[in-house]
């Protein structure tokens, strides 16, 4: 019998380990020797635990910077690289498959036929073509439907496991207490917090098989709220992408976003109430090239800001959510448009930032006049309050989805900004086919 093939996975603790829990986990035919880290500060130097590695593995499996790629081949004797994480431009794909190529190991792109786990509920996705796109407030907006017709909805979001795996391995959110049960980071609140504050049942973790086995206990309708453009963890029977106006192309161009507009049942074109004609008249073209049997929706994302006739004149700092800014590359939020709509004038926080925050700023220099709501950590939380608290201004204006007064002792009024999912009726009508389809 030959000998195991060995296995790097190239993640940022999300993809990578769903991609080992389904494929490699238990696979006599695989070792894998390491994963490497990238996007998320914070994830090397760790070890993915023993207890969920299972047989073969009771030393656990190390975690690594991706920097140290080329090195770790050639140490570890590497055969094959998968890579598994999202939102990369569909070059800096082929970059990172020829640094491989040229150690010596095979690059690989696993399919989602390989990684989806079969439910036994009907299960909707809601993916996108590039992070901060506005796939949380979809997901809202499709609980909001199913409620309607009687039906539960459990979500099941994007893994974001950047503390203690094993505790982590099975998370269930149904208070607000669950947030400070399970530590969570401000990246996790911004996207449960407000399940919860709408009585939304909301599973995370690391282990996707077991997790959506206790959700299915409690659900009629599992929804998989995904994180950055990655495709579902699950089979889908009714897939919806966003697709973002603000950055026609990017739908050519990033993968898997691309895949996810491919494999579409409904392309939601976002954000159309601020975007350009053009821009949205662009996307519509490309989402017809690349899969014409996709419905398409024009999709407004309605922002509110509150105290928004105080504003006007004040010198305000925009914090916006942080994944949006730095691996999403867009250059403002909901935040920056409401600021600008009232009238306010807006402080760049770059000479002010300190610690990580001002790593982030020198790692993304395409951020400007706003501030990340960067919080994977205790100590980037720190930071980022030093920064906020540091900067003069009359106003905070939080365009990221939690209120960050929860997690961050504030020195100045903080105003916060809110969006949300509207169209045409064209979301009632789909939810309520798919109803009719699924339960009979």
């Amino acid at each position: 019998m030959s000998e195991k093939k060995r296995v790097l996975i190239m993640g940022a603790a999300g993809r990578d380990f769903h991609n080992f829990n389904t494929y490699f986990r238990g696979n006599k035919n695989y070792e894998v020797v390491a994963f490497t880290a990238e996007q998320i500060p914070g994830i090397e130097g760790r070890m993915y635990p023993k207890e969920l590695a299972g047989e073969g593995y009771e030393k656990g499996i190390p975690i690594h910077a991706e920097a140290d790629l080329p090195k770790l081949i050639k140490e570890l004797k590497v055969d094959e690289c998968i890579l598994a994480y999202s939102d990369l431009h569909h070059q800096d794909v082929m970059k990172k498959a020829s640094l491989v190529l040229a150690n010596g190991a095979d690059f690989k792109l696993m399919g989602p036929e390989f990684t989806m786990i079969k439910s036994t509920k009907p299960v909707i996705s809601v993916c996108a073509v590039r992070t901060g796109v506005g796939k949380s407030q979809t997901t809202r907006a499709v609980v909001d439907e199913l409620k309607k017709l009687g039906k539960k909805a459990v979500v099941i979001r994007h893994p974001m496991p950047y503390g203690d795996l094993v505790k982590q391995a099975v998370q269930r959110y149904g208070a607000v207490e669950d947030l400070d049960k399970h530590e969570c980071t401000i990246e996790e609140r911004e996207e449960y917090e407000t399940h919860i504050e709408l009585g939304n049942i909301l599973y995370a973790g690391v282990d996707y098989e077991k997790i959506i086995r206790e959700a299915e206990k409690e659900a009629d309708v599992i929804l998989w709220d995904g994180g950055n453009n990655d495709y579902s963890f699950y089979k889908t029977d009714l897939h919806f992408t966003l697709v973002d106006p603000h950055r026609p192309g990017h739908e050519l161009s990033y993968y898997p976003g691309t895949a996810n507009v491919m494999m579409a049942d409904v392309c939601l074109i976002a954000k159309c109430n601020t975007a350009e004609k053009k821009n949205i008249d662009e996307v519509t073209t490309n989402i017809k090239a690349l899969n014409p049997k996709a419905q398409i929706v024009n999709v407004d994302s309605v922002i509110t800001c509150e105290k928004s006739n105080e504003l006007k004149g004040k010198k305000v700092l925009v914090v916006e959510d942080g994944p949006t800014l730095t691996h999403g590359e867009m250059k403002y939020g909901a935040g920056t448009i409401a600021a600008k709509e009232a009238g306010a004038i807006i402080v760049d926080p770059k000479e002010y930032a300190v610690g990580s925050i001002l790593e982030t700023f020198k790692k993304h220099p395409h951020l400007d006049a706003l501030l990340p709501a960067m919080g994977y950590g205790a100590q980037q939380i720190k930071d980022l309050e030093e920064t906020i608290n540091k900067i003069p201004c009359d106003y905070v204006l939080s365009g990221t989805p939690i209120d960050l007064t929860k997690v961050l002792k504030v020195n100045k009024p903080l105003v916060r900004v809110k969006y949300d999912y509207k169209d045409n009726g064209e979301m009632a009508k789909i939810i309520g086919d798919f109803v009719k389809t699924h339960f009979k």
